[in-house]
C-alpha cells in the first residue's frame, strides 16, 4: 500500500496556528456541546479475498442541557 505523500512546514505551521488562532477565539467560561452519556462501539475483523477488512460501529448518545431562554423586558412608562 502506498504511503501518503508527507505534510509539508508550511501546511504543518497552518495546522499549527490554526490551533491557536482557535483557542483564542473560543470563550475560556464557554460550556461543552454536551456530555456524553454512552459510547458503544462494535468492532468485527473479516478475511476477504481483497484483504483484511475491519467493520466498525460507533453509537454515540449525548445530553444538551440548553439555559432558560431570559425573560423579555418590559417596556417602561
Amino acid at each position: 500500500m502506498p504511503r501518503a505523500p508527507r505534510k509539508t512546514i508550511m501546511r504543518s505551521l497552518g495546522e499549527f496556528f490554526g490551533e491557536v488562532w482557535k483557542g483564542v477565539r473560543t470563550e475560556p467560561g464557554a460550556a461543552e456541546r454536551g456530555t456524553t452519556v454512552r459510547r458503544d462501539v462494535q468492532q468485527e475483523t473479516r478475511d476477504t479475498p481483497a484483504g483484511r477488512v475491519t467493520l466498525r460501529r460507533t453509537v454515540v448518545e449525548e445530553m444538551r442541557i440548553e439555559p432558560p431562554a431570559p425573560a423579555p423586558k418590559e417596556p417602561s412608562p
